[in-house]
Protein backbone atom coordinates (compact mmCIF):
# COMPACT_ATOMS: atom_id res chain seq x y z
CA UNK A 1 0.00 0.00 0.00
CA UNK A 2 1.18 3.21 -0.31
CA UNK A 3 1.67 5.63 2.26
CA UNK A 4 0.09 8.91 2.19
CA UNK A 5 0.10 9.98 6.22
CA UNK A 6 2.44 12.89 7.48
CA UNK A 7 4.24 10.67 10.28
CA UNK A 8 6.42 8.25 8.86
CA UNK A 9 6.64 4.50 9.21
CA UNK A 10 8.85 1.93 11.75
CA UNK A 11 12.45 2.73 9.94
CA UNK A 12 14.70 -0.14 10.06
CA UNK A 13 17.21 1.88 11.83
CA UNK A 14 14.83 2.33 15.06
CA UNK A 15 14.07 -1.65 14.16
CA UNK A 16 17.96 -2.23 14.49
CA UNK A 17 18.39 0.14 17.96
CA UNK A 18 15.54 -2.08 19.61
CA UNK A 19 17.22 -5.58 18.51
CA UNK A 20 21.13 -3.91 19.84
CA UNK A 21 19.00 -3.16 23.01
CA UNK A 22 17.44 -6.71 23.07
CA UNK A 23 20.85 -8.50 22.41
CA UNK A 24 22.54 -6.62 25.28
CA UNK A 25 19.78 -7.52 27.64
CA UNK A 26 20.70 -11.04 26.59
CA UNK A 27 24.30 -10.53 26.83
CA UNK A 28 23.58 -9.02 30.28
CA UNK A 29 21.26 -11.77 32.00
CA UNK A 30 23.60 -14.80 30.91
CA UNK A 31 20.26 -16.30 28.99
CA UNK A 32 22.31 -16.08 25.23
CA UNK A 33 19.06 -16.60 23.39
CA UNK A 34 15.93 -15.52 23.03
CA UNK A 35 12.97 -17.31 20.31
CA UNK A 36 10.72 -14.61 18.96
CA UNK A 37 7.65 -16.33 17.15
CA UNK A 38 4.93 -15.12 15.42
CA UNK A 39 4.05 -12.29 17.23
CA UNK A 40 3.83 -8.44 17.54
CA UNK A 41 6.91 -8.82 18.90
CA UNK A 42 8.94 -10.15 15.74
CA UNK A 43 7.29 -7.16 13.88
CA UNK A 44 8.68 -5.20 16.44
CA UNK A 45 12.57 -6.03 16.75
CA UNK A 46 12.47 -7.40 12.90
CA UNK A 47 10.17 -5.81 10.37
CA UNK A 48 9.04 -9.25 9.52
CA UNK A 49 5.22 -9.28 9.79
CA UNK A 50 3.54 -13.26 9.75
CA UNK A 51 0.09 -14.78 10.79
CA UNK A 52 0.83 -17.50 13.31
CA UNK A 53 -0.45 -20.88 12.13
CA UNK A 54 0.45 -24.85 13.40
CA UNK A 55 3.85 -24.36 11.96
CA UNK A 56 6.85 -22.24 13.89
CA UNK A 57 7.96 -19.23 11.63
CA UNK A 58 9.98 -16.87 13.88
CA UNK A 59 13.23 -15.59 14.56
CA UNK A 60 16.19 -16.94 16.85
CA UNK A 61 17.99 -14.08 18.11
CA UNK A 62 21.50 -13.89 20.66
CA UNK A 63 23.72 -11.58 21.73
CA UNK A 64 25.78 -11.47 18.10
CA UNK A 65 23.01 -11.87 15.66
CA UNK A 66 19.36 -12.55 14.32
CA UNK A 67 18.28 -15.71 12.10
CA UNK A 68 15.18 -16.58 11.19
CA UNK A 69 13.47 -20.06 11.45
CA UNK A 70 11.05 -21.16 8.85
CA UNK A 71 9.07 -23.81 7.18
CA UNK A 72 11.53 -25.05 4.06
CA UNK A 73 7.99 -24.26 1.78
CA UNK A 74 7.85 -20.50 3.05
CA UNK A 75 11.54 -19.51 2.69
CA UNK A 76 10.73 -18.12 -1.06
CA UNK A 77 7.85 -16.07 0.76
CA UNK A 78 9.91 -14.70 3.60
CA UNK A 79 13.00 -13.55 1.65
CA UNK A 80 10.52 -10.99 0.01
CA UNK A 81 9.11 -9.69 2.86
CA UNK A 82 10.07 -6.77 4.48
CA UNK A 83 12.82 -7.17 7.57
CA UNK A 84 16.16 -6.90 9.02
CA UNK A 85 18.92 -8.47 7.51
CA UNK A 86 19.46 -12.42 9.17
CA UNK A 87 19.83 -15.91 7.30
CA UNK A 88 16.78 -17.97 6.94
CA UNK A 89 17.18 -21.52 8.29
CA UNK A 90 14.27 -24.20 7.48
CA UNK A 91 12.91 -27.29 8.62
CA UNK A 92 11.01 -29.51 6.36
CA UNK A 93 7.86 -31.03 6.99
CA UNK A 94 8.57 -34.47 8.59
CA UNK A 95 11.45 -32.67 10.47
CA UNK A 96 11.35 -30.87 13.92
CA UNK A 97 11.75 -27.36 14.00
CA UNK A 98 13.08 -27.80 18.01
CA UNK A 99 15.63 -30.02 16.96
CA UNK A 100 16.52 -27.09 14.54
CA UNK A 101 17.15 -24.30 17.09
CA UNK A 102 18.96 -26.83 19.55
CA UNK A 103 21.61 -27.42 16.78
CA UNK A 104 22.49 -23.72 16.72
CA UNK A 105 23.17 -23.50 20.82
CA UNK A 106 25.72 -25.10 23.00
CA UNK A 107 24.26 -28.31 24.11
CA UNK A 108 24.12 -26.30 27.62
CA UNK A 109 22.75 -23.24 26.83
CA UNK A 110 19.58 -21.81 27.55
CA UNK A 111 16.85 -20.05 25.47
CA UNK A 112 14.47 -17.91 26.89
CA UNK A 113 10.72 -17.93 24.69
CA UNK A 114 9.00 -15.03 23.94
CA UNK A 115 5.43 -15.12 26.07
CA UNK A 116 3.21 -14.96 22.71
CA UNK A 117 4.25 -18.16 21.35
CA UNK A 118 1.41 -20.97 21.67
CA UNK A 119 1.96 -23.70 24.20
CA UNK A 120 2.43 -26.24 21.76
CA UNK A 121 5.43 -24.76 20.75
CA UNK A 122 6.59 -24.74 24.22
CA UNK A 123 6.20 -28.76 24.34
CA UNK A 124 7.82 -29.30 21.49
CA UNK A 125 11.23 -27.16 23.12
CA UNK A 126 10.89 -28.54 26.37
CA UNK A 127 10.60 -32.30 25.09
CA UNK A 128 14.28 -31.33 22.86
CA UNK A 129 15.94 -28.49 25.51
CA UNK A 130 14.47 -29.95 28.88
CA UNK A 131 11.89 -27.83 30.37
CA UNK A 132 15.07 -26.43 32.97
CA UNK A 133 17.05 -24.67 29.83
CA UNK A 134 13.51 -22.62 28.85
CA UNK A 135 13.18 -19.07 30.30
CA UNK A 136 10.52 -16.70 30.51
CA UNK A 137 11.37 -14.04 28.08
CA UNK A 138 7.89 -12.44 28.36
CA UNK A 139 9.43 -10.01 31.15
CA UNK A 140 12.10 -8.86 29.36
CA UNK A 141 10.28 -8.00 26.00
CA UNK A 142 7.99 -6.34 27.80
CA UNK A 143 10.09 -4.25 29.22
CA UNK A 144 11.66 -3.03 25.93
CA UNK A 145 8.89 -2.49 24.35
CA UNK A 146 6.86 -0.75 27.48
CA UNK A 147 8.20 2.98 26.43
CA UNK A 148 7.08 4.02 23.06
CA UNK A 149 9.20 6.17 21.23
CA UNK A 150 8.65 9.95 19.55
CA UNK A 151 8.12 7.99 16.03
CA UNK A 152 5.95 5.29 18.04
CA UNK A 153 3.95 8.02 19.61
CA UNK A 154 3.67 10.03 16.36
CA UNK A 155 2.66 6.92 14.49
CA UNK A 156 -0.29 6.50 17.46
CA UNK A 157 -1.57 10.16 17.81
CA UNK A 158 -1.81 9.98 14.41
CA UNK A 159 -4.29 6.88 14.24
CA UNK A 160 -6.09 7.78 17.44
CA UNK A 161 -7.12 11.23 14.84
CA UNK A 162 -8.18 9.55 11.91
CA UNK A 163 -10.31 7.32 14.53
CA UNK A 164 -11.59 10.72 16.10
CA UNK A 165 -12.62 11.77 12.70
CA UNK A 166 -14.62 8.81 12.21
CA UNK A 167 -16.39 8.84 15.53
CA UNK A 168 -17.35 12.57 14.03
CA UNK A 169 -18.75 11.20 10.60
CA UNK A 170 -20.98 7.91 12.98
CA UNK A 171 -21.92 10.90 15.21
CA UNK A 172 -23.78 12.18 12.18
CA UNK A 173 -24.75 8.97 10.27
CA UNK A 174 -27.23 7.50 13.49
CA UNK A 175 -30.70 8.40 12.70
CA UNK A 176 -33.68 7.07 14.25
CA UNK A 177 -34.11 3.19 12.47
CA UNK A 178 -30.45 3.05 11.67
CA UNK A 179 -28.98 -0.25 12.55
CA UNK A 180 -25.82 -0.77 14.57
CA UNK A 181 -24.43 -3.47 12.03
CA UNK A 182 -25.25 -0.25 9.22
CA UNK A 183 -23.25 2.02 11.71
CA UNK A 184 -20.48 -0.37 11.45
CA UNK A 185 -19.76 -0.75 8.33
CA UNK A 186 -20.20 3.15 7.98
CA UNK A 187 -17.29 3.19 10.11
CA UNK A 188 -15.35 0.74 8.68
CA UNK A 189 -15.71 2.48 4.90
CA UNK A 190 -14.77 5.97 6.73
CA UNK A 191 -11.54 4.33 8.87
CA UNK A 192 -10.66 3.26 4.59
CA UNK A 193 -11.08 6.11 3.07
CA UNK A 194 -8.74 8.14 5.43
CA UNK A 195 -6.27 5.47 4.84
CA UNK A 196 -6.23 3.44 8.02
CA UNK A 197 -4.47 -0.47 7.35
CA UNK A 198 -7.78 -2.32 6.54
CA UNK A 199 -10.25 -0.20 7.67
CA UNK A 200 -11.63 -0.72 11.56
CA UNK A 201 -9.36 -3.08 13.11
CA UNK A 202 -12.63 -3.75 15.93
CA UNK A 203 -16.02 -1.87 16.03
CA UNK A 204 -18.79 -2.24 19.14
CA UNK A 205 -21.71 -0.23 18.33
CA UNK A 206 -24.54 -0.03 20.93
CA UNK A 207 -27.60 1.24 21.36
CA UNK A 208 -29.72 1.33 24.39
CA UNK A 209 -29.60 -1.15 27.45
CA UNK A 210 -27.17 -2.90 25.27
CA UNK A 211 -24.46 -0.09 26.06
CA UNK A 212 -24.49 -1.82 29.87
CA UNK A 213 -22.73 -4.87 28.19
CA UNK A 214 -18.93 -3.33 28.04
CA UNK A 215 -17.93 -5.41 24.86
CA UNK A 216 -21.58 -5.05 23.21
CA UNK A 217 -24.61 -7.21 22.60
CA UNK A 218 -25.20 -10.30 20.52
CA UNK A 219 -27.40 -9.50 17.80
CA UNK A 220 -28.60 -6.06 15.87
CA UNK A 221 -30.18 -3.08 17.30
CA UNK A 222 -32.10 -0.31 15.85
CA UNK A 223 -31.40 2.96 17.17
CA UNK A 224 -34.57 4.94 18.39
CA UNK A 225 -34.87 8.34 19.44
CA UNK A 226 -33.71 8.37 23.00
CA UNK A 227 -31.25 5.81 23.01
CA UNK A 228 -28.10 6.09 24.26
CA UNK A 229 -25.08 5.19 22.29
CA UNK A 230 -21.89 3.58 22.64
CA UNK A 231 -19.45 3.61 20.12
CA UNK A 232 -16.10 1.95 20.29
CA UNK A 233 -13.65 1.51 17.68
CA UNK A 234 -9.87 1.66 16.19
CA UNK A 235 -7.72 0.89 13.60
CA UNK A 236 -3.78 0.57 12.75
CA UNK A 237 -1.37 2.84 10.99
CA UNK A 238 1.83 0.97 10.75
CA UNK A 239 0.87 -1.53 12.92
CA UNK A 240 -0.06 0.56 15.45
CA UNK A 241 -3.39 0.71 17.22
CA UNK A 242 -6.02 3.58 17.47
CA UNK A 243 -8.99 3.12 19.99
CA UNK A 244 -11.73 5.72 21.44
CA UNK A 245 -15.23 5.19 22.89
CA UNK A 246 -17.78 7.61 23.18
CA UNK A 247 -20.91 7.91 24.74
CA UNK A 248 -23.66 10.04 24.08
CA UNK A 249 -27.47 11.05 23.34
CA UNK A 250 -28.13 12.79 20.43
CA UNK A 251 -31.66 13.81 22.02
CA UNK A 252 -32.00 16.47 25.78
CA UNK A 253 -30.63 13.80 28.46
CA UNK A 254 -32.75 12.46 30.92
CA UNK A 255 -31.36 14.01 34.28
CA UNK A 256 -29.87 10.45 35.74
CA UNK A 257 -28.37 10.35 32.15
CA UNK A 258 -26.56 13.90 32.46
CA UNK A 259 -25.63 13.15 36.01
CA UNK A 260 -23.89 9.64 35.38
CA UNK A 261 -22.24 11.14 32.18
CA UNK A 262 -20.91 14.15 34.52
CA UNK A 263 -19.55 11.42 37.17
CA UNK A 264 -17.87 9.08 34.05
CA UNK A 265 -16.06 12.49 32.66
CA UNK A 266 -14.65 13.64 36.11
CA UNK A 267 -13.95 9.93 36.76
CA UNK A 268 -11.47 9.83 33.37
CA UNK A 269 -9.92 13.32 34.76
CA UNK A 270 -9.07 11.80 38.22
CA UNK A 271 -7.13 9.20 36.13
CA UNK A 272 -5.45 11.47 34.08
CA UNK A 273 -4.40 14.10 37.06
CA UNK A 274 -3.12 10.90 38.89
CA UNK A 275 -1.08 10.48 36.31
CA UNK A 276 2.27 11.64 37.30
CA UNK A 277 5.85 10.34 36.92
CA UNK A 278 6.18 7.72 39.45
CA UNK A 279 2.96 7.20 40.05
CA UNK A 280 2.07 3.82 40.32
CA UNK A 281 -0.82 1.98 37.38
CA UNK A 282 -2.58 1.00 39.96
CA UNK A 283 -3.14 4.18 41.35
CA UNK A 284 -4.49 5.11 38.68
CA UNK A 285 -7.17 2.70 38.89
CA UNK A 286 -7.81 3.61 42.66
CA UNK A 287 -8.07 7.23 41.81
CA UNK A 288 -11.12 6.25 39.62
CA UNK A 289 -12.96 4.13 41.93
CA UNK A 290 -12.71 6.91 44.88
CA UNK A 291 -14.97 9.23 42.38
CA UNK A 292 -17.14 6.55 41.79
CA UNK A 293 -17.60 5.84 45.50
CA UNK A 294 -17.97 9.26 46.34
CA UNK A 295 -21.09 9.21 44.26
CA UNK A 296 -22.52 5.84 45.69
CA UNK A 297 -21.18 3.55 43.27
CA UNK A 298 -19.21 -0.11 43.58
CA UNK A 299 -17.41 -0.60 45.40
CA UNK A 300 -14.52 -2.55 44.03
CA UNK A 301 -16.39 -4.34 41.33
CA UNK A 302 -19.83 -4.12 41.88
CA UNK A 303 -22.99 -2.67 39.97
CA UNK A 304 -23.44 -0.09 39.11
CA UNK A 305 -19.81 0.87 39.17
CA UNK A 306 -16.89 0.01 37.16
CA UNK A 307 -16.56 -3.39 36.59
CA UNK A 308 -12.92 -3.71 35.07
CA UNK A 309 -9.66 -2.19 35.16
CA UNK A 310 -9.42 2.12 34.21
CA UNK A 311 -7.65 1.12 31.01
CA UNK A 312 -4.37 -0.55 29.39
CA UNK A 313 -1.34 -0.20 27.43
CA UNK A 314 -1.70 0.44 23.90
CA UNK A 315 0.65 0.02 20.62
CA UNK A 316 0.84 -3.23 18.22
CA UNK A 317 -1.23 -4.64 20.48
CA UNK A 318 -4.33 -2.81 21.37
CA UNK A 319 -3.94 -4.68 24.81
CA UNK A 320 -0.83 -4.86 26.38
CA UNK A 321 0.85 -3.63 29.28
CA UNK A 322 1.10 -1.15 31.27
CA UNK A 323 -2.19 -2.32 32.71
CA UNK A 324 -4.16 0.43 35.06
CA UNK A 325 -5.45 -2.32 37.42
CA UNK A 326 -5.56 -2.37 41.30
CA UNK A 327 -2.32 -3.59 42.98
CA UNK A 328 -0.58 -3.03 39.42
CA UNK A 329 3.31 -1.44 40.83
CA UNK A 330 4.74 -0.48 38.28
CA UNK A 331 5.59 2.77 38.34
CA UNK A 332 4.50 5.07 34.99
CA UNK A 333 7.40 6.63 33.43
CA UNK A 334 8.04 8.75 29.89
CA UNK A 335 6.78 7.04 26.86
CA UNK A 336 4.46 5.00 28.35
CA UNK A 337 1.11 4.82 26.76
CA UNK A 338 -1.95 3.33 27.85
CA UNK A 339 -5.87 4.14 27.97
CA UNK A 340 -7.97 6.21 30.28
CA UNK A 341 -11.67 4.52 30.61
CA UNK A 342 -13.45 4.07 33.86
CA UNK A 343 -16.53 2.75 32.59
CA UNK A 344 -19.53 3.35 34.66
CA UNK A 345 -22.38 0.25 34.14
CA UNK A 346 -26.17 0.39 35.29
CA UNK A 347 -27.02 -2.99 34.59
CA UNK A 348 -30.07 -3.49 31.80
CA UNK A 349 -30.60 0.31 31.59
CA UNK A 350 -27.40 1.70 29.96
CA UNK A 351 -23.14 2.15 30.21
CA UNK A 352 -20.75 5.45 30.06
CA UNK A 353 -17.78 4.47 28.91
CA UNK A 354 -15.37 7.48 27.75
CA UNK A 355 -12.26 6.68 26.23
CA UNK A 356 -9.56 8.69 25.33
CA UNK A 357 -5.70 7.48 25.77
CA UNK A 358 -2.56 9.02 27.69
CA UNK A 359 1.10 9.24 26.91
CA UNK A 360 3.63 9.87 29.98
CA UNK A 361 6.39 12.72 29.15
CA UNK A 362 9.20 13.80 31.33
CA UNK A 363 6.63 16.69 33.34
CA UNK A 364 3.42 14.81 32.86
CA UNK A 365 1.09 12.62 31.32
CA UNK A 366 -0.58 14.27 27.81
CA UNK A 367 -3.84 13.48 26.04
CA UNK A 368 -3.87 11.94 22.62
CA UNK A 369 -7.27 12.89 21.72
CA UNK A 370 -9.02 15.42 23.78
CA UNK A 371 -11.92 14.26 25.97
CA UNK A 372 -15.74 14.32 25.18
CA UNK A 373 -17.56 17.96 26.31
CA UNK A 374 -20.80 16.85 27.20
CA UNK A 375 -23.27 14.12 27.18
CA UNK A 376 -25.13 15.48 23.77
CA UNK A 377 -21.45 16.98 22.34
CA UNK A 378 -18.78 13.90 22.26
CA UNK A 379 -16.71 16.16 20.96
CA UNK A 380 -14.11 19.33 21.93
Amino acid sequence: MSWSHPVPKITDDERRQRLRRLQAVLAETGLGSLLLGSTESLRYFTGLEWHPSERLLGALVTPRDVCYIAPGFERSRVETLPRLPGEILVWQEDQSSASLIASLLPADARLALDDGLPLFVYHQLAAVFGADRLADGGRLIRDLRLRKSKAEIALIRHAMNLTLEVHRRAHAFIKPGVKASEVVRHIDEQHRALGAEGGSSFCIVSFGPATSLPHGADGDQVYAPGDVVLVDTGCRLDGYHSDLTRTYVLEEPTQEFADAWAIEREAQQAVFDAARPGATCGSLDDAARLVLARHGLGPDYALPGLPHRAGHGLGLEIHEEPYLVRGNATVLEPGMCFSNEPMIVFPDRFGIRLEDHIHMTETGPQWFTQPARNPTEPFS
